[in-house]
């Protein structure tokens, strides 16, 4: 449903395209119908579409999830870290991949979004829930699929774009293609620097004025500096696909970071930056090798896969006379074997069946070389651990009549040598009125998630006597979609679910002065999510896009409590909004475009017990951006202009507790695509 509208937005906001593709003709919308897919049986999904993935080029994934979905992106900060959660989840239980490969850090389980370009990404999927179980295990709220695309040129292309933003930003994007019947390749590069030096009001100090007799006649938040945020991001992606024209096609994918980000002072913090040095350092390699092959009936495919990442996080400080000491110098290495295989059967129109087998080999090493053992002298401290995981998954989809269809799943997964118990899940959907094509669908499924290697083995405070993570997950959805032919579409969908995961792990201290996770807790979460999408030819030349998505997600723990003292049992999890809404709006005339984004999440608890007497809650917050662009066409070359408003009403707001984030801000753009 949402992907006809995806075409009409499309057709409606060409313009829109960051950097320009070429002379602008607007195309009034039309309605499309057609069958629904066979592998979205039942599936509940959110597709971006090209528009919203390259609106901007300084923009990361987390930033394009945050204003078109209604899943929480929790930001430490401007080019911080940022994860992803659905339906009131955790980081880790959202499984994302790339190019059907995992890119979750076998340590941490999760993925920084903020270390993610969108202009590097063609095509984004948010499978929800249930849904999840089609790709991977693991993802109790959700997965995120990532991929490229062959750019299906004819001949050599190039493409660069300029931006200057707010605290001396500068972004630069460079893409070459070249193509022809056989032969598809793409090279894209992105570099991003900034001192990141932005002031903002400070909720957690106040200032005192006095008066003579050294009396308080005033207070005030006073205005700060974010000190050490600087960072430098480069991102290069290489492509090369080839097509045989029989039936055959394979892909090369290379993406290399060089990532090196100061991690700026918290809010309460005191002191001077220049008195520590706090950085973060990251180099990571990814590349596939696929191969499709398509036949009459059936196809196959193969991948192969290889991930590298080397991180460093010094912390050093000034211990007196200028002199700089390391407190903490730690260090790891990740190294990942990837395999895959799959395939599908088709018999008829009525049936599909489908097979798939994948493999990720980890070999791991992490180490801090500063801890002090009670002697005196360092020691080096981490663990280092291999770790294979093994994902099968077999499923058969029926649709006897074009109103039904019925899709069976029943995937297992193997992790070190601890095997899951079968994975199963069952989806449903109907066509309710072929007149307003109104779909209903429904699934359940049980789903694992495996603890991460530091849940097992970090020093100090890994539990290798963990428990994974279990729970049924049950969804219901209905959607809609109707229009007339070059004046309107308006599609829209209502979704339900209801998850119950036991086992859940977290980490709390312990009376020996670090943290360690447990299995502590049993959690509910529930709620609704609702999405639409108008898209209205006001005239010949002017057209109207809006989309919107609101949720509605409890996240309860109904464990039992560990102490007579605990007050977590019956609330809602840390940083976890029970609300989060996104509206988008677009309005184009000729080569002009005019967007307009605002996102808003309700108020998140930072202590389990929901306690806020002291710091444990974070008030709810709106943001609101805008952008105008203008399309040029001349002989030799397309060019674009694009200013940008970021906080448009310079709301003052923390995603996290005790880190700052900007006010108002500005970006200027200019985009070039020569012609030859």
């Amino acid at each position: 449903m949402r992907r006809l509208f995806k075409i009409i937005a499309l057709l409606a906001l060409l313009p829109a395209v960051a950097a320009g593709q070429g002379k602008v003709n607007h195309i009034i919308p039309a309605v499309v119908y057609g069958d629904r897919p066979m592998k979205e049986i039942g599936v509940q999904q959110t597709k971006l579409d090209s528009i919203q993935l390259k609106e901007n080029i300084s923009l990361s994934m987390a930033d394009v999830l945050t204003f078109n979905s209604a899943i929480f992106v929790k930001n430490y900060g401007r080019a911080t870290l940022s994860t992803v959660a659905f339906r009131g989840t955790s980081p880790s239980h959202t499984q994302v991949s790339w190019n059907g490969m995992k890119i979750n850090n076998p340590m941490l389980g999760m993925t920084d979004f903020s270390m993610i370009p969108s202009y590097f990404i063609d095509d984004a999927s948010l499978l929800h829930g249930t849904s999840s179980v089609n790709e991977t295990g693991g993802g109790l709220g959700g997965a995120v699929k990532l991929s490229t695309r062959p750019a299906q040129n004819d001949g050599f292309g190039l493409q660069y774009i300029q931006g200057v933003g707010s605290f001396k930003t500068f972004d630069e994007f460079l893409r070459l293609t070249y193509g022809n019947e056989h032969w598809q390749t793409s090279t894209r590069a992105v570099l991003s620097t900034s001192p990141n030096e932005f002031e903002y009001r400070n909720h957690d100090k106040k200032v005192n004025v006095y008066d003579e007799d050294m009396n308080i006649i005033e207070q005030y938040y006073p205005i700060e500096k974010n000190k050490s945020g600087a960072y430098k991001d480069f991102h290069l992606l290489q492509e090369v696909y080839y097509n045989t024209g029989k039936g055959d096609r394979f892909g090369l994918n290379a993406w290399y970071i060089n990532s090196n980000r100061e991690l700026p002072m918290l809010t309460v913090d005191h002191g001077e930056a220049t008195d520590f040095d706090n950085r973060q350092r990251e180099q990571t390699f990814r590349g596939v090798l696929s191969w499709d092959h398509l036949d009459n009936g059936w196809k196959v495919g193969a991948k192969g896969g290889y991930i590298y990442t080397w991180m460093a996080y010094d912390y050093k400080r000034d211990v007196g006379n200028g002199n700089m000491a390391h407190m903490t110098q730690s260090r790891s290495e990740i190294n990942t074997i990837y395999g895959q295989g799959d395939g599908e059967y088709y018999i008829g129109k009525e049936w599909l069946f489908t097979a798939s087998l994948s493999a990720h080999q980890h070999f791991v090493e992490s180490r801090d070389k500063n801890i002090i053992r009670q002697d005196g002298n360092k020691a080096v401290v981490g663990y280092e651990m291999a770790r294979i995981e093994l994902s099968g998954s077999i499923s058969a989809k029926w649709r006897p009549t074009d109103r039904f269809g019925l899709s069976a799943v029943i995937r297992e997964e193997l992790f070190g040598n601890t095997l899951t118990p079968i994975i199963p899940a069952l989806f449903v959907d109907g066509v309710i009125s072929k007149k307003g094509n109104v779909v209903a669908k429904a699934s359940i499924s049980r789903n694992y998630r495996f603890p991460t290697l530091n849940d097992l083995y970090f020093l100090p405070g890994g539990n290798p006597d963990l428990k994974s993570e279990s729970g049924w997950t049950y969804d219901a959805g209905i959607s809609f979609a109707v229009g007339e032919e070059g004046k309107y579409s308006l599609s829209g969908s209502a979704n339900w679910f209801d998850s119950y995961i036991k086992d859940w792990i977290i980490w709390l201290p312990t009376t020996k002065g670090f943290f360690s996770p447990d299995n502590i807790k049993d959690v509910h979460a529930y709620g609704v999510e609702l999405t639409g999408d108008l898209s209205v030819a006001l005239s010949k030349e002017w057209n109207l896009v809006l989309n919107g998505t609101f949720s509605w997600t409890p996240s309860i723990n109904v464990g039992e409590p560990r102490t007579p003292a605990d007050q977590s049992v019956g609330k809602q999890l840390p940083y976890v909004p029970e609300l989060s809404s996104s509206v988008t709006g677009t309005l184009s005339w000729r080569d002009w475009t005019f967007l307009y984004k605002w996102c808003h999440y309700s108020e998140r608890f930072t202590m389990s017990s929901n306690d806020i007497t002291l710091t444990g809650k974070l008030p709810s917050y709106f943001m609101s951006n805008i952008t105008l662009e203008k399309g040029f066409s001349f002989k030799w070359a397309d060019i674009s202009v694009k200013a940008v408003v970021n906080n448009l009403f310079d709301e003052e707001y923390l995603s996290v507790l005790s880190r700052p984030m900007p006010g108002i801000n500005f970006e200027v753009f200019l985009g070039i695509t020569p012609k030859f």
